[in-house]
C-alpha cells in the first residue's frame, strides 16, 4: 500500500490524499503547523488566523474546549491534548501529525504560566513552577520537533518571550528572567539550526489583553499580612494587571507571527507595537540605573 493511501487510511478527513500529486501540493502550498497553549489568549489567537490563512494547525493544550473547526479556504484546528511538560504525550502528538500529513511546517511555542510575589517570599518549588512549562515545557517541544526539520531540511519555529524579559518588572522577578531565558536560548538556537535550513525567531510582546492576567498564581508568603513586600506587591501587580486589561489584542500578536512566517528571512527578535519598540531602544541605550529608576516610578 502506498503512503498516501496509508495516510487516508488512517485519516480519511484528508481529502488532498486522493489527489494526484498530493505530496507536492502538501510540500508547497500547504502548511501544517503546532501551536501550543492553543486553547486561549496568544496561542488560540495565533492557530485561528493560521486556519483562516488555509494552514492545517494542531491547536495544543492541556484542556481541550472545542471540536475540529474549519475555514471556507480550506484552514483547519485539530484541537488536541498535550501537556508540554509530559515528553511522551509531545511525542505521540508529533508522530500523529507526521501520519496525517507527512511534515511539519511550523513550530509556535505560546504556553506558558504566570506567578507574582516578592523574590524573598517565593519558594523554589514556586520559582521552578514558573520555569517549568514556560521554559522546560518550551525546550522539551522544540527538542521533539528539531529531527523532523532536520530531516526535511526546512522547519519554522515561533518562541513567545515578553519585553519583560528585557525590562524586569518588580515582584514578577522570576516571569521577567523566564522570559529572559527564552530570549537568550532562541538567538543561540538559531546560531546552532540555520545550517539545516531551520528558521527561528522570538515574539517579544508587551502588555496584552488575554486570560493570562485571571490565571496568575501568587506566591503564598507573598499572599500574607506578614509578608514586608505585600502593600508595594499588590500594587505593582495591581498596575501591571490594569495595562494588561488595557493592552494590544492577541490577535495582534498572532497577526505579527503570520506576516514574518511570510517573510523569506524571519529576524531573531520581534517585538510587536511602536510603544514597546522605543521602550526597548531606551531600555538599551540609557544606564541600566537610569532605566530601573523609570520601572520604579511607573510600577512601585
Amino acid at each position: 500500500m502506498s503512503n498516501l493511501k496509508k495516510r487516508w487510511k488512517k485519516n480519511p478527513s484528508n481529502v488532498f490524499a486522493f489527489y494526484p500529486f498530493a505530496e507536492y501540493y502538501n510540500r508547497f502550498f500547504m502548511k501544517v503547523a503546532l501551536v501550543t497553549g492553543g486553547s486561549s489568549g496568544i496561542g488560540l489567537a495565533t492557530a485561528e488566523l493560521f486556519m483562516q490563512a488555509g494552514m492545517h494547525v494542531y491547536a495544543a493544550s492541556r484542556n481541550i474546549r472545542s471540536e475540529i473547526r474549519l475555514s471556507a479556504n480550506g484552514g483547519k484546528i485539530y484541537p488536541i491534548r498535550m501537556d508540554v511538560n509530559n515528553i511522551t504525550e509531545t511525542k505521540n502528538v508529533i508522530e500523529r501529525i507526521l501520519t496525517e500529513y507527512g511534515k511539519l511546517d511550523v513550530l509556535v511555542c505560546c504556553a506558558g504560566n504566570g506567578i507574582a510575589g516578592a523574590i524573598e517570599d517565593t519558594t523554589v518549588d514556586e520559582a521552578m513552577y514558573q520555569f517549568e512549562t514556560c521554559f522546560w515545557g518550551m525546550v522539551k517541544t522544540i527538542n521533539a520537533c528539531l529531527p523532523v526539520f532536520r530531516k526535511q531540511g526546512y522547519g519554522q519555529i515561533v518562541t513567545v518571550s515578553s519585553v519583560a524579559g528585557i525590562i524586569p518588572i518588580p515582584f514578577q522577578a522570576y516571569y521577567s528572567a523566564v522570559k529572559a531565558a527564552v530570549l537568550s536560548y532562541t538567538k543561540a538556537l538559531a546560531m546552532e539550526i540555520g545550517p539545516f535550513g531551520i528558521k527561528c525567531c522570538c515574539v517579544m510582546p508587551g502588555d496584552t489583553k488575554t486570560n493570562f492576567t485571571a490565571t496568575r498564581r501568587y506566591a503564598e508568603n507573598s499572599k500574607k499580612n506578614t509578608s514586608a513586600y505585600r502593600e508595594r506587591m499588590m500594587h505593582a501587580v495591581g498596575k501591571m494587571e490594569r495595562d494588561e486589561q488595557n493592552g494590544m489584542q492577541p490577535e495582534k500578536i498572532a497577526r505579527c507571527i503570520l506576516r514574518h512566517l511570510h517573510r523569506k528571512e524571519m529576524p531573531i527578535v520581534i517585538i510587536p507595537g511602536i510603544d514597546y519598540k522605543f521602550y526597548v531602544l531606551l531600555a538599551r541605550t540609557l544606564p541600566n540605573k537610569f532605566v530601573l529608576w523609570l520601572v520604579e516610578k511607573i510600577y512601585l
